[in-house]
Protein backbone atom coordinates (compact mmCIF):
# COMPACT_ATOMS: atom_id res chain seq x y z
CA UNK A 1 0.00 0.00 0.00
CA UNK A 2 2.65 2.03 0.48
CA UNK A 3 4.72 1.41 -2.55
CA UNK A 4 0.73 2.72 -4.42
CA UNK A 5 0.88 5.75 -1.87
CA UNK A 6 4.64 6.79 -2.99
CA UNK A 7 3.31 6.44 -6.79
CA UNK A 8 0.36 8.34 -6.16
CA UNK A 9 2.17 11.42 -4.45
CA UNK A 10 4.42 11.33 -7.35
CA UNK A 11 2.63 11.12 -9.94
CA UNK A 12 -1.22 11.74 -8.60
CA UNK A 13 -0.97 15.37 -10.27
CA UNK A 14 -0.21 13.42 -13.78
CA UNK A 15 -3.04 10.51 -13.45
CA UNK A 16 -5.45 13.17 -13.53
CA UNK A 17 -3.84 15.19 -16.36
CA UNK A 18 -4.84 12.47 -18.30
CA UNK A 19 -8.10 12.93 -17.88
CA UNK A 20 -8.97 16.16 -18.02
CA UNK A 21 -6.88 15.99 -21.46
CA UNK A 22 -9.06 13.55 -22.60
CA UNK A 23 -11.76 15.90 -21.70
CA UNK A 24 -10.12 18.49 -23.54
CA UNK A 25 -9.75 16.00 -26.71
CA UNK A 26 -13.13 14.98 -26.72
CA UNK A 27 -14.25 18.79 -26.83
CA UNK A 28 -12.48 19.32 -29.92
CA UNK A 29 -13.49 15.79 -31.14
CA UNK A 30 -17.33 17.24 -31.00
CA UNK A 31 -16.45 19.69 -33.24
CA UNK A 32 -13.99 18.33 -35.78
CA UNK A 33 -17.01 15.25 -36.17
CA UNK A 34 -19.42 18.35 -37.25
CA UNK A 35 -16.42 19.14 -39.98
CA UNK A 36 -15.45 22.18 -38.52
CA UNK A 37 -11.79 23.07 -37.46
CA UNK A 38 -12.44 25.43 -34.55
CA UNK A 39 -9.89 26.38 -32.31
CA UNK A 40 -11.28 28.41 -29.60
CA UNK A 41 -11.15 25.19 -27.42
CA UNK A 42 -8.50 26.34 -25.16
CA UNK A 43 -10.20 29.76 -24.87
CA UNK A 44 -13.17 27.76 -23.58
CA UNK A 45 -11.21 25.94 -21.59
CA UNK A 46 -9.55 28.99 -19.94
CA UNK A 47 -13.36 30.73 -19.59
CA UNK A 48 -14.25 27.45 -17.31
CA UNK A 49 -11.26 27.68 -15.03
CA UNK A 50 -11.52 31.46 -14.85
CA UNK A 51 -15.18 31.31 -13.85
CA UNK A 52 -15.20 27.98 -11.52
CA UNK A 53 -11.98 29.67 -9.61
CA UNK A 54 -13.77 32.81 -9.10
CA UNK A 55 -16.65 31.75 -7.86
CA UNK A 56 -14.80 29.44 -5.32
CA UNK A 57 -11.98 31.72 -4.24
CA UNK A 58 -14.52 35.50 -4.40
CA UNK A 59 -18.30 34.08 -3.60
CA UNK A 60 -17.30 30.55 -1.56
CA UNK A 61 -19.65 28.42 -3.47
CA UNK A 62 -19.87 24.78 -3.36
CA UNK A 63 -17.63 22.77 -5.98
CA UNK A 64 -20.51 21.53 -7.78
CA UNK A 65 -22.30 24.85 -8.47
CA UNK A 66 -18.34 26.12 -9.42
CA UNK A 67 -17.92 23.41 -12.03
CA UNK A 68 -21.67 24.17 -13.47
CA UNK A 69 -20.86 27.63 -13.83
CA UNK A 70 -17.15 26.96 -15.27
CA UNK A 71 -19.59 25.14 -17.85
CA UNK A 72 -22.39 27.70 -18.38
CA UNK A 73 -20.31 30.56 -19.10
CA UNK A 74 -18.25 29.50 -22.06
CA UNK A 75 -21.41 27.80 -23.47
CA UNK A 76 -22.76 31.11 -22.94
CA UNK A 77 -19.87 32.93 -24.72
CA UNK A 78 -19.82 30.10 -27.71
CA UNK A 79 -23.38 30.75 -28.34
CA UNK A 80 -23.01 34.23 -28.82
CA UNK A 81 -19.64 33.98 -30.82
CA UNK A 82 -21.53 31.31 -33.04
CA UNK A 83 -23.85 33.12 -34.65
CA UNK A 84 -21.04 35.33 -36.63
CA UNK A 85 -18.10 32.67 -36.92
CA UNK A 86 -20.03 29.32 -37.94
CA UNK A 87 -21.01 31.04 -41.15
CA UNK A 88 -17.10 30.35 -41.69
CA UNK A 89 -15.57 27.15 -42.28
CA UNK A 90 -12.10 25.62 -43.19
CA UNK A 91 -9.19 27.82 -42.53
CA UNK A 92 -11.29 30.56 -42.51
CA UNK A 93 -13.09 29.58 -39.09
CA UNK A 94 -9.82 28.13 -37.10
CA UNK A 95 -8.10 31.95 -37.94
CA UNK A 96 -11.70 33.95 -36.66
CA UNK A 97 -11.37 31.23 -33.48
CA UNK A 98 -8.09 32.11 -32.60
CA UNK A 99 -8.74 35.49 -33.17
CA UNK A 100 -11.54 35.03 -30.38
CA UNK A 101 -8.74 33.36 -27.82
CA UNK A 102 -6.38 36.38 -28.25
CA UNK A 103 -9.52 38.18 -26.98
CA UNK A 104 -10.04 35.99 -24.18
CA UNK A 105 -6.22 36.23 -23.16
CA UNK A 106 -6.13 40.08 -23.65
CA UNK A 107 -9.30 40.51 -21.98
CA UNK A 108 -7.69 38.23 -18.73
CA UNK A 109 -4.85 40.17 -18.94
CA UNK A 110 -6.94 43.65 -18.31
CA UNK A 111 -8.67 42.72 -15.74
CA UNK A 112 -5.91 42.40 -12.97
CA UNK A 113 -8.83 43.04 -9.75
CA UNK A 114 -10.59 40.08 -11.39
CA UNK A 115 -8.54 37.44 -12.56
CA UNK A 116 -5.36 38.25 -11.95
CA UNK A 117 -3.80 39.76 -14.87
CA UNK A 118 -0.27 38.39 -16.05
CA UNK A 119 0.09 37.06 -12.12
CA UNK A 120 -2.68 34.71 -12.70
CA UNK A 121 -4.76 33.40 -10.08
CA UNK A 122 -2.92 31.71 -7.04
CA UNK A 123 -4.35 29.79 -3.94
CA UNK A 124 -7.04 27.79 -5.82
CA UNK A 125 -8.92 25.53 -3.47
CA UNK A 126 -7.52 21.94 -4.50
CA UNK A 127 -10.84 19.64 -4.06
CA UNK A 128 -10.57 18.16 -7.14
CA UNK A 129 -10.35 14.34 -6.39
CA UNK A 130 -9.84 11.56 -8.56
CA UNK A 131 -13.29 10.43 -8.75
CA UNK A 132 -14.31 13.71 -9.71
CA UNK A 133 -12.63 13.41 -13.26
CA UNK A 134 -13.32 9.88 -13.53
CA UNK A 135 -16.39 10.48 -13.24
CA UNK A 136 -16.45 13.22 -15.64
CA UNK A 137 -14.88 11.44 -18.70
CA UNK A 138 -17.32 8.66 -17.96
CA UNK A 139 -20.07 10.77 -18.16
CA UNK A 140 -19.06 12.64 -21.41
CA UNK A 141 -18.09 9.69 -23.11
CA UNK A 142 -21.07 8.22 -22.43
CA UNK A 143 -23.48 11.13 -23.70
CA UNK A 144 -21.25 11.60 -26.79
CA UNK A 145 -21.63 7.49 -27.41
CA UNK A 146 -25.23 8.42 -27.36
CA UNK A 147 -25.16 11.50 -29.53
CA UNK A 148 -23.31 9.92 -32.21
CA UNK A 149 -25.87 6.69 -33.02
CA UNK A 150 -28.74 9.20 -32.80
CA UNK A 151 -29.82 11.11 -35.52
CA UNK A 152 -27.69 14.57 -34.37
CA UNK A 153 -24.66 12.58 -34.79
CA UNK A 154 -25.71 10.80 -38.01
CA UNK A 155 -26.53 14.57 -39.34
CA UNK A 156 -23.15 15.36 -38.04
CA UNK A 157 -21.26 12.98 -39.72
CA UNK A 158 -23.61 13.97 -43.43
CA UNK A 159 -22.56 18.02 -42.60
CA UNK A 160 -18.99 16.93 -42.27
CA UNK A 161 -18.74 14.58 -45.57
CA UNK A 162 -20.84 17.04 -47.60
CA UNK A 163 -22.21 20.33 -46.11
CA UNK A 164 -24.09 21.38 -49.32
CA UNK A 165 -25.59 17.73 -49.91
CA UNK A 166 -26.33 17.68 -45.79
CA UNK A 167 -28.56 20.87 -46.04
CA UNK A 168 -30.62 19.59 -49.39
CA UNK A 169 -31.29 16.19 -47.44
CA UNK A 170 -33.30 18.71 -45.00
CA UNK A 171 -30.49 18.67 -42.05
CA UNK A 172 -30.38 22.27 -40.07
CA UNK A 173 -26.62 22.71 -41.06
CA UNK A 174 -26.74 25.86 -38.61
CA UNK A 175 -28.44 24.81 -35.49
CA UNK A 176 -26.04 21.36 -35.87
CA UNK A 177 -22.97 23.31 -36.02
CA UNK A 178 -24.20 25.20 -33.08
CA UNK A 179 -25.09 22.20 -31.07
CA UNK A 180 -21.90 20.87 -31.39
CA UNK A 181 -19.45 23.68 -30.89
CA UNK A 182 -21.71 24.83 -28.10
CA UNK A 183 -21.41 21.40 -26.79
CA UNK A 184 -17.59 21.53 -27.16
CA UNK A 185 -17.25 24.61 -25.17
CA UNK A 186 -19.37 22.78 -22.16
CA UNK A 187 -16.54 19.94 -22.17
CA UNK A 188 -13.55 22.43 -22.58
CA UNK A 189 -15.15 24.54 -19.81
CA UNK A 190 -15.64 21.32 -17.11
CA UNK A 191 -12.01 20.39 -17.92
CA UNK A 192 -10.89 24.00 -17.07
CA UNK A 193 -12.67 24.42 -13.84
CA UNK A 194 -11.43 20.44 -12.68
CA UNK A 195 -7.82 21.41 -14.10
CA UNK A 196 -8.28 24.66 -11.89
CA UNK A 197 -9.11 23.33 -8.75
CA UNK A 198 -6.46 20.28 -8.51
CA UNK A 199 -3.07 23.05 -9.88
CA UNK A 200 -4.20 25.33 -7.54
CA UNK A 201 -2.61 28.10 -9.64
CA UNK A 202 -3.88 29.04 -13.08
CA UNK A 203 -2.57 32.03 -15.23
CA UNK A 204 -3.43 33.09 -18.55
CA UNK A 205 -0.68 31.89 -20.92
CA UNK A 206 -2.00 28.37 -20.08
CA UNK A 207 -4.71 28.72 -22.53
CA UNK A 208 -3.25 30.50 -25.27
CA UNK A 209 -2.51 29.17 -29.23
CA UNK A 210 0.12 26.94 -27.71
CA UNK A 211 -2.52 24.65 -25.69
CA UNK A 212 -5.16 24.87 -28.40
CA UNK A 213 -2.45 23.30 -30.98
CA UNK A 214 -1.50 20.85 -28.22
CA UNK A 215 -5.65 20.17 -27.60
CA UNK A 216 -5.95 19.54 -31.37
CA UNK A 217 -2.72 17.37 -31.44
CA UNK A 218 -4.43 14.81 -29.29
CA UNK A 219 -7.34 14.52 -31.08
CA UNK A 220 -5.71 13.95 -34.86
CA UNK A 221 -3.33 12.07 -33.11
CA UNK A 222 -5.54 9.33 -31.74
CA UNK A 223 -7.73 9.76 -34.34
CA UNK A 224 -11.18 11.33 -34.71
CA UNK A 225 -13.26 8.02 -36.36
CA UNK A 226 -14.22 7.09 -32.52
CA UNK A 227 -14.76 8.04 -29.10
CA UNK A 228 -11.76 6.11 -28.02
CA UNK A 229 -9.11 7.73 -30.50
CA UNK A 230 -8.96 11.21 -28.55
CA UNK A 231 -8.49 9.82 -25.37
CA UNK A 232 -5.61 7.63 -26.44
CA UNK A 233 -4.25 11.12 -28.38
CA UNK A 234 -4.37 12.55 -24.72
CA UNK A 235 -2.52 9.85 -22.84
CA UNK A 236 0.37 9.54 -25.64
CA UNK A 237 1.07 13.78 -25.55
CA UNK A 238 0.75 13.87 -21.66
CA UNK A 239 2.82 11.39 -21.27
CA UNK A 240 5.55 12.68 -23.51
CA UNK A 241 7.16 15.09 -21.54
CA UNK A 242 7.83 12.79 -18.93
CA UNK A 243 8.97 10.12 -21.08
CA UNK A 244 11.32 12.83 -23.03
CA UNK A 245 12.26 15.07 -19.76
CA UNK A 246 15.24 15.98 -21.24
CA UNK A 247 13.86 17.63 -24.18
CA UNK A 248 11.10 19.61 -22.35
CA UNK A 249 11.87 22.49 -24.05
CA UNK A 250 11.02 21.60 -27.40
CA UNK A 251 7.88 19.62 -26.53
CA UNK A 252 6.11 21.76 -29.21
CA UNK A 253 8.06 20.76 -31.75
CA UNK A 254 7.95 17.62 -30.80
CA UNK A 255 3.92 17.69 -30.90
CA UNK A 256 3.90 19.30 -34.39
CA UNK A 257 6.47 16.81 -35.74
CA UNK A 258 3.98 13.87 -34.65
CA UNK A 259 0.79 15.88 -36.55
CA UNK A 260 2.47 16.04 -39.56
CA UNK A 261 3.76 12.32 -39.56
CA UNK A 262 0.39 11.24 -38.86
CA UNK A 263 -1.50 13.34 -41.46
CA UNK A 264 1.21 11.89 -43.72
CA UNK A 265 1.19 8.42 -42.80
CA UNK A 266 -1.80 7.47 -40.72
CA UNK A 267 -4.58 10.50 -41.79
CA UNK A 268 -7.03 8.60 -39.86
CA UNK A 269 -5.08 8.42 -36.39
CA UNK A 270 -3.56 5.90 -34.46
CA UNK A 271 -7.04 4.59 -33.83
CA UNK A 272 -9.10 3.95 -36.82
CA UNK A 273 -11.73 1.08 -36.32
CA UNK A 274 -12.18 0.56 -40.32
CA UNK A 275 -7.75 0.26 -41.00
CA UNK A 276 -8.09 -2.24 -37.72
CA UNK A 277 -11.23 -4.22 -39.23
CA UNK A 278 -9.31 -4.63 -43.01
CA UNK A 279 -5.87 -5.94 -40.61
CA UNK A 280 -7.77 -8.60 -38.99
CA UNK A 281 -9.31 -10.12 -42.47
CA UNK A 282 -6.47 -9.98 -43.64
CA UNK A 283 -4.35 -11.84 -41.03
CA UNK A 284 -7.70 -14.10 -41.05
CA UNK A 285 -7.28 -15.04 -44.64
CA UNK A 286 -3.38 -15.54 -43.62
CA UNK A 287 -3.65 -17.70 -41.55
CA UNK A 288 -6.66 -19.29 -42.76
Amino acid sequence: MSGFENFWAIYGNLVLSLGTNSLLALSIWLTLSCGMLAMANAAFMGIGAYTASILTMNYGVSFPVALAGGMAAPALVAAIIALPTLRLSGVYLAMATLGFGEVVRITVLNTESLTGGALGLNGIPQVTQWWHVLLAVVIVVFVLWRVRASKVGRSFDAIRGDETAAGLMGINVRSAKTLAFVGGAVIAGLAGALNAHLTFFIGPQEFGFDRGVEILTMAILGGINSLAGPILGATIITMLPELLRGFNDFRLVVNGLILVLIVLFLPQGIWDPARMKRWFRKEGRRHA
